[in-house]
């Protein structure tokens, strides 16, 4: 489970801990026992560090809202602006639409900035 903590990646987590099955690492994070433990491990983790999900979006939004400049003293080039939209973008599922409509907001917020 420790080793699962590190990246959230059950395969590398597995093999980290030594197993030669790939697949082990599915195996055991969908383990109902192991599942509450990796649950309760990370709900402990974000209460010690005072990281949330919120805390995250709202470092984003502040990133999104921040002009930007590819010049040399900028301190926020376009490419990381862009990089907290496209974030933004996906948390608030903007993609996940059919219609291209989002996409075309995401480019409007980044002409208009």
């Amino acid at each position: 489970m420790q080793e699962y903590l590190v990246d959230l990646n059950a395969t590398q987590a597995a093999a980290r801990a030594g197993y030669k099955n790939a697949e082990k690492g599915r195996q055991l994070v969908t383990n109902s026992n192991v599942s509450a433990a990796i649950q309760k491990a990370k709900a402990e983790r974000q209460k010690r560090t005072e990281v949330t999900q919120d805390y995250v979006i709202e470092k984003l939004k502040e990133i999104a809202d921040k002009p930007a400049s590819d010049c040399t003293e900028s301190d926020l080039k376009y490419a990381n602006k862009l990089k907290a939209l496209e974030m933004l973008a996906k948390h608030t599922g903007v993609f996940d639409k059919q219609d291209n409509s989002g996409t075309d907001s995401v480019v409007k917020v980044i002409i208009d900035v």
